[in-house]
């Protein structure tokens, strides 16, 4: 533990002019005390570190002095990539390989470009997780992905729906992949009895058990174009109704903000030529007449809905109390 500490210490004060020992201690997770002990070990093992006193001093490296342990391993180069989604790596217990890795690349990099991962960090943060809910690390995410890194089957159980009801399943997988969602983990994976690649929650894993072999992973497998076909298939087994609507220029540009993306597009690609008026009549399928009268609401007068009959007379309902409400004086 204390070796590692060291090379990261190296590593830091080559990567900057000058550290103070808060810095240093902040960064190393240590005291400064620490931070003076290490700092002496170095200087003595023959590492160029000086100590300077004073308001404006701190440790630096002397004479240009450049360590050769910047060369990145498997891992740490694997993590690299993920660098730009830290709380991804947080949760999937990858964080100090990820910072390692980050700090051998700045030890790498030509003095005048050190700052550039700083510049980077200032300009762009991905923040995958959506609004208005608190994400929640599944429990075994580091399990998993460590297998996942490793190639290496997992025994699993998880809790499966079927209409309405659950049960639990136990499968044999390969994992192929993570993907992270609106802050939802999900596994890519092949299923070792027949085969098939499939996509399940990692949430819903009640066990998960790294066994001993290893798999031989298909090259052909491309994770981004398997996600994206497996969640336009669950997109659109959601969308078990149909409703025809007419639309103003205005509607078919909102379209795909109100309703969901796959079905305004297949409607919208399946649309005639807009009348003399500039309205276009679509079938839109939705996932059912409640969600449908809740998405076709946000385009207000921009959308008037021709059938089912039950959903038009829905809205006209709506038009009849609207108008009331806004027709009358009464405060």
């Amino acid at each position: 533990m204390r070796a590692a500490r060291l090379i990261k210490m190296v590593l830091l004060l080559q990567s900057r002019p000058t550290m103070t020992a808060s810095e240093l201690a902040r960064e190393l997770e240590v005291s400064e005390r620490t931070v003076t002990r290490d700092a002496q070990a170095l200087s003595e093992a023959g590492v160029p570190v000086y100590a300077e006193r004073g308001r404006a001093g701190g440790y630096r490296l002397v004479g240009g002095y450049r360590t050769r342990l910047t060369g990145l391993g498997r891992g740490e180069a694997e993590a690299l990539f993920l660098s730009g989604v830290p709380e991804a790596l947080r949760e999937m217990g990858l964080e100090d390989v990820a910072s390692a890795a980050r700090l051998k690349v700045s030890a790498a990099l030509l003095p005048s470009l050190r700052d550039a991962p700083r510049a980077a960090a200032q300009r762009f943060h991905l923040d995958a997780p959506a609004w208005f809910r608190e994400p929640e690390t599944p429990a075994l995410l580091p399990v998993i992905a460590e297998a996942v890194w490793d190639d290496r089957c997992v025994r699993a159980r998880y809790r499966r729906g079927e209409g309405g009801a659950e049960r639990e399943v136990e499968r044999e997988l390969e994992p192929y992949g993570l993907v992270l969602k609106a802050g939802v983990w999900y596994l890519c994976a092949r299923v070792r009895e027949g085969g098939a690649f499939r996509t399940y929650r990692i949430d819903r894993f009640i066990a998960a058990e790294p066994a001993q072999d290893r798999f031989v992973r298909d090259d052909e497998f491309d994770l981004p174009g398997f996600w994206g076909a497996q969640a336009e298939r669950f997109a659109r087994s959601l969308l078990r109704a149909e409703v025809v609507v007419r639309l103003s220029e205005a509607g078919v540009r909102r379209l795909p903000y109100a309703v969901d993306p796959v079905a305004a597009r297949d409607a919208l690609a399946g649309a005639g030529e807009p009348d003399g008026r500039g309205w276009t009549t679509v079938t839109l399928r939705v996932e059912s007449l409640e969600v449908a009268h809740t998405q076709l609401t946000a385009l207000g007068p921009e959308a008037e809905v021709l059938a089912p009959a039950a959903l038009r007379e829905w809205f006209a309902g709506d038009a009849l109390r609207l108008a009331a409400r806004y027709g009358s004086r009464e405060s």
